[in-house]
């Protein structure tokens, strides 16, 4: 398994997290509360944190073409619904996620 993360600045982190969730959930298994999330896509899986100043991602695939496929999807859903946000920088990093 291979694993990327990011760190998205932004005060509304749990709106978008459960945006993404319920967006999803339309068509793959979700489950989220009021801080976590998890999206369990055919290709991997997505687990979202909301912080106060930031959003959590961490993706997970099989492989690397996977893994690069799963970042955009999500990065993209994301950045659509912060469109009021100018630039939401999306930064992926390979490799274990950072402390939470």
């Amino acid at each position: 398994m291979v694993k990327s993360s990011a760190t998205v600045p932004t005060e509304h982190a749990r709106r978008y997290m459960i945006q993404l969730c319920k967006h999803f959930g339309h068509k793959v298994e979700t489950r989220f509360d009021d801080h976590e999330g998890r999206i369990r896509f055919e290709m991997g899986e997505a687990k979202l944190r909301a912080r106060p100043e930031a959003l959590l991602l961490v993706v997970e695939t099989e492989g690397e073409e996977a893994l690069a496929r799963l970042e955009g999807v999500v990065a993209s859903h994301l950045q659509r619904f912060a469109f009021r946000e100018n630039e939401l920088a999306v930064d992926w990093r390979r490799g274990a996620p950072p402390a939470a």
